[in-house]
Parts: structure tokens; sequence; C-alpha cells
């Protein structure tokens, strides 16, 4: 098929276009039969639960995994607008075999995605991926009669979802009530997208005052100039209220970043790490050890190693943050765009869960998010994201691994150059780390104009 049709999370692509009613039907026909050859299935009739993010196309998409599953004999449940890590707790905690969001995550509207949990609410592996790729349009016995699957609605799944994110803040011993955020005032920006609710719904439960923004999906608006991917508004809104905090959200709200009272902003690396502290002192970070990417900052790294804590990397992809949290069995791990995953509740990013944790921590400490923020340095970054490419040829290119040896050895071990084609969209992203900005982004606008030159197409 040419190349690899699932990305770093799922399938994704313009909706209608690349992402077709047609390709979504099939892959949730493979998708059925693979997993229940890998044992995901336990019972007579196999169920999935298939929630989406507002944006329009997802209507559409729905209605064909929907057909696609009950087609081959799978009992589908329908949870409606709903954030990424709510289908996974979902399946898990209902014990379904299957689960089917419909997102695009932090991508414009047009855009759509598709993307897979197995049994117990976990993203698959790439093998599992490939054996369903592989699946697709192969001819298979279409149960008739009663055989096939049929279809529901669940609203109390979404409810216990929510009451779930609120009992993560109980102590370790479960019993006594979670940590109340009386008397904090939290402006969220919920992208226009799928925690809308579910994340004002959470927060004001514990006592905090919420001021909602971009919270009115439309299914055109989502993303738009609003979420983690634009926080303008957000920080204007956080000054303008007086406000102690400030979530932003993206549209399928498994990531989180913040902004502090001043409007600063608090990235995904330094949650991280006032988690990592914060879990380290309470005894509940496993092996002292925290999980990130290899686009975490330095300044990051050499926090934790200041307080103790060791960092494992992973390459980008909270997939691969999870992979290594499994693997290492630690209880903390994410990345610098605000995916972050505390394992002992979630089976993947949460960006509801994080801004909850985050503010129980202010709560509990009774320090401001600036303060709290300042356990880590970051060294100066800058991203330039090239389009318009063949990312395809991003690592094998002569001349473009000999461009950045020279960008590395150049700064001489005081930054560093990460260049990676992104796994989600067609552009290939150029990192650069240096003891000064300017320093950074001349670096960086160097080697992304080596990046054009060798892979424009």
């Amino acid at each position: 098929m040419g190349r690899r049709l699932f990305g770093t999370d799922g399938v994704r692509g313009r909706a209608n276009a690349d992402l077709t009613a047609e390709l979504a039907l099939d892959l949730s026909v493979a998708a059925a039969h693979v997993l229940g050859e890998v044992g995901a299935f336990g019972g007579p009739r196999p169920r999935a639960l298939v929630g989406r993010d507002p944006r329009a196309s997802g209507e559409f998409l729905e209605a064909a995994v929907v057909a696609g599953l009950a087609s081959a004999g799978v009992d589908v449940v329908r949870l409606g607008v709903v954030p990424t890590p709510g289908v996974a707790w979902c399946v898990k905690a209902s014990g379904a075999d299957l689960g089917v969001m419909i997102s695009a995550s932090h991508n414009p509207m047009p855009d759509n995605g598709i993307k897979f949990f197995a049994r117990g609410g976990v993203k698959l592996d790439d093998a599992i991926e490939d054996a369903i790729e592989a699946r697709l349009r192969e001819p298979w016995q279409r149960p008739t009669g009663a055989g096939v699957g049929r279809t529901s609605t669940d609203d109390a799944l979404i409810e216990g979802y929510v009451a779930h994110l609120v009992a993560s803040l109980q102590g370790p011993d479960g019993e006594q009530a979670p940590a109340s955020l009386h008397g904090l005032t939290v402006v969220v920006d919920c992208a226009n997208g799928a925690a809308s609710q579910t994340a004002v719904a959470a927060f004001e439960s514990q006592g905090a005052h919420v001021i909602a923004i971009h919270a009115e999906p439309d299914g055109i608006n989502i993303n738009d100039n609003c979420g983690s991917t634009h926080m303008g508004d957000l920080q204007a809104a956080v000054v303008e209220h007086g406000a102690d905090l400030g979530i932003a959200l993206d549209g399928d709200a498994d990531r989180c970043l913040a902004v502090d009272a001043s409007g600063a902003l608090v990235d995904g690396d330094q949650i991280l790490a006032v988690l990592a502290r914060a879990m380290k002192e309470a005894g509940t970070l496993p092996a002292d050890t925290v999980v990130a990417t290899v686009m975490s900052n330095l300044g990051f790294v050499h926090a934790m190693r200041d307080h103790g804590i060791a960092v494992e990397q992973t390459k980008v992809g909270d997939r691969y943050v999870l992979e290594a949290m499994k693997a290492g069995g630690f209880a903390l791990g994410g990345e610098q765009s605000g995916h972050v995953v505390l394992s002992q509740f979630a089976t993947t990013g949460d960006g509801t869960l994080t801004a909850l944790h985050l503010m129980a921590t202010m709560a509990r400490t009774g320090r401001s998010l600036a303060e709290l923020a300042a356990v880590m340095t970051r060294l100066p970054q800058v991203l330039v994201n090239v389009d318009d490419v063949d990312k395809s040829r991003a690592t094998t290119d002569p001349e473009l691994t000999a461009a950045v040896e020279r960008a590395t050895a150049e700064l001489n071990g005081s930054g560093r150059v990460l260049l990676r084609p992104s796994g989600t969209e067609p552009l290939v992203r150029v990192m650069v780390e240096a003891e000064t900005h300017d320093r950074a982004d001349r670096v960086a606008r160097e080697l992304s104009q080596v990046v054009r030159v060798r892979l424009g197409r």
C-alpha cells in the first residue's frame, strides 16, 4: 500500500479526501478481525465503544466506523463527543473489547483521524497496526441475521469518567475526600473541543472558580485560534480576570498546557517537572524516574537530575512514552507538547487529569504556579516546522545529515540539534537548543533552509 497508513497516533488526514467514509469502514472491519485474532475479544459477542470530537466530519466518520464494526458482528456503544482519554477509560472500566476515537487532536478542523484502543483501554503497538493495515479490503465472511452487531448509547459511562477524574485526587489510602481546589480561580480554554463540558464539570466539582473560554463547539471552530496551539487568548484572559492560572486543552483533550498568573507559558516539560517533584516527595514516583521524549528541553533533564530524579527518554509520541513506562513500571511520563501520562489513573495522556493534579499541587503547597514551575529553567529552544517537503528522506539524505552534524559540532556541548519528520503532519521539524535564543534561532533557520533545499518537492 505504499507508505504506512498509521502514523504516531492512528490514521490521520484531510477528512473526505485522505480519510474517507469508505476507508473508515474498512479500517473498522479490519480492526475487529485483527483484535479478535490477538485475543482481545472475550465472549461470544465482542463490544466496542466509539467516541469523537466535535468536528463536523466526525459525524459521517462515526457513522462509517459504527457501520463497519456492526457489519463485522460487533455490538457498538456510541459515546458521542468525548475526550480521547475518556474513550480509553470507558473501554477499561466497562470491560469493552475495543475502543475507537475519531479525532485529529490539535490539527485544524478540515483534518480528522481514527485511533483504536484494545481491551483495557491501551493503544495498539506498531505490529498490530500493521496487521490491521494488511487486512484492509481482504475478503471475509460477513455475519447475517442475528449475527450482525447492534448499536446503543450509554451516557452513564461519561459520567463515570468525570467521577474517576475527581476521585484520582484522593490520598493514597483511597479513603479521604479528593483534594479541594476551593480558592483557586482558573481560566480553561477548551479549544471548542471534546472536553468543553467534562473539564469544566471536573474543575468545578472540586471547588475551583472556573472561567471557560472557547467552550462552545459548533463543528467548525475546533482548534480555531484557540486551545493548546494558540495560547494568546488564554494568556490575556488570565491577566484580565486576575486568575491563579490558565489551562489550555487541545481538540480531543489528551494534552494540557498552562499559564501562570502573570500570563507566562508553562509548558509540558515544566508541568512534568512539577508533578515529578511532588510525586517524589510523596513517595509515589517509582524508581525516582520520569519518562520523557527526546524533544524535552535540556533544562528539564538538568532540573530532574538536580532533584535526584532520573529521566528515561524515548522517541516522540505518547505511545512510546507509554511503552517505556509499562516496561519500566514507571508512573509518570510525558511530552513538552503537554501529553502527560499518570499511569496510576489513566492508560493515555489526559489533559483534564493533568490539570487537576497540577492545581491540587498548588492547593496543597500553597505555592503559585510560577513558583512551582521555577523548579526548572528552560534552555532557549527554537522549533521550525518545514512543510511541503518529502519527510520520508529526512533521516537519509547525506547532505542534510552532514549539516546536522556541523550544527551539533558548532554548539560544542552547550546545546543540541534534533531533526525529525512529523508523525502526524506532512512536515519536518527542526529543533535547536542553545545558550542564547539568538544562536538557537540562527542555527535552526540555517538548518531549515537546508531541509527545504534538499527535501523540497
